[in-house]
């Protein structure tokens, strides 16, 4: 996406360039690419010049966005996701739990920077 964002024109890129030009595998590309455009970050023109291409400005894509998709929750721990949240089998209060509200910390202080982070920004 960072390759995406930094082309000048927003005409769709080849796979095969984006491969080659970040050293990426193309079939593990691939399969990154076709995750982004189920989730609506990305999209795709067949045939002569297409490719694929950003939906949105990279100033309006928030990291966020992109690690849930490719990556899943921000959480480290899922009883204290947002998005993916469960209990967890051995803590009988998480109210009580000191690792818990560690947790919470650490999940509270990553969506910070993700939410504060942009495509453009790493563009």
């Amino acid at each position: 996406m960072t390759f995406l964002a930094r082309c000048e024109e927003s005409n769709p890129v080849q796979i095969s360039e984006i491969s080659k030009k970040e050293n990426i595998s193309h079939k593990f590309l691939e399969s990154i690419l076709l995750t982004l455009k189920k989730a609506g970050l990305l999209g795709s023109k067949k045939g002569k010049g297409g490719g694929y291409y950003l939906r949105k400005h990279p100033t309006e894509i928030k990291m966020t966005e992109v690690i849930r998709v490719l990556e899943g929750p921000i959480a480290m721990v899922p009883c204290v996701s947002l998005n993916f949240y469960e209990k967890c089998d051995d803590c009988p209060d998480e109210t009580l739990c000191s690792v818990h509200k560690l947790m919470v910390q650490v999940r509270d202080n990553t969506l910070d920077v993700f939410r504060n982070t942009t495509l453009a920004d790493l563009a």
